[in-house]
């Protein structure tokens, strides 16, 4: 017998009855931060033992070290912020065109046709190498990385919003109609809330991709920002704030997707 059930004993005569108990959840919370613990460890130690130089990989204790002196005395506050301006410039820009762009291709069989094409010939385009290009026509500045973020966010959005439109019951649409809806009311009020668990699935790539571009465009021409601020450490050889850097943006993209997520979770909420 599987040592998840249990035999009741018989009552007046009745069979014995299968109780089944709730299985034990696999996943254990702490497990991750023990790992990441004993993982930093294993560094610091190995590095100590190995007499490895810093110059080619520090030591967590001296990442740490680098990421305390950027906060107290290397003004990285105002490369976070600009950073986080250009991430989210880019990323709305591509959620609104590609959501509205996305429900009206979904919904329109002639737009779909001819749009189609477009979409497919230029979402393998590498969006960096548009960098030439983007530089001549909008300068070096902010414009230039939000545009470049925008690039990079607009196809995962407007295809994911597209499959989700296509999924939507065809019978709510129906029942619309003959309800006396609108058109433009069965778009946004019918389609669009069926669409939105797709539409957030694109959305989350899309952070990640707008976290890539933003950063690549900073070191490539940028003054100020989190990537110019990468570029500069790698030239001087100053490894420790490399290091630090991209553990300041590992945690920044975790917690932005850590807050989508949960900005899902309570649309998925409302939604039922």
């Amino acid at each position: 017998m599987s040592t998840n059930e249990t035999t009741a004993q018989p009552v007046g005569g009745i069979a014995p009855a299968m109780i089944r108990r709730t299985p034990k959840r696999d996943y254990v919370p702490f497990y991750g931060p023990i790992a990441m613990i004993v993982f930093l460890v294993v560094w610091e130690v190995g590095l100590r033992i190995a007499e490895i130089p810093e110059l080619y990989l520090p030591r967590p204790t001296v990442i740490a070290q680098n990421l305390y002196l950027l906060f107290t005395e290397g003004g990285i506050l105002q490369d976070l912020g600009v950073t986080l301006y250009r991430i989210f410039g880019g990323f709305f820009l591509a959620a609104f065109v590609g959501i509205v762009l996305g429900i009206l291709m979904g919904t329109s069989r002639k737009l779909y046709a001819i749009c189609d094409i477009f979409i497919a010939v230029l979402y393998p385009i590498p969006k960096i190498s548009l960098v030439p290009l983007l530089i001549i026509w909008f300068g070096s500045g902010d414009l230039f990385q939000i545009v470049l973020a925008a690039l990079g966010c607009f196809f995962p959005v407007v295809i994911n919003t597209i499959l989700g439109v296509r999924q939507c019951d065809q019978g709510l649409i129906l029942a619309a109609r003959d309800l006396g809806a609108s058109e433009r009311q069965i778009k946004w009020k019918v389609v669009f809330p069926a669409a939105v668990p797709s539409i957030f699935s694109g959305l989350k790539l899309a952070l990640g991709i707008a976290i890539i571009m933003v950063v690549a465009a900073e070191m490539l021409t940028a003054k100020y920002g989190l990537g110019a601020r990468l570029q500069l450490s790698g030239q001087i050889l100053e490894t420790g704030q490399v290091f630090a850097i991209l553990l300041l943006l590992a945690v920044l993209g975790g917690l932005l997707t850590k807050g989508q997520e949960r900005i899902d979770r309570m649309i998925g909420r409302w939604r039922t």
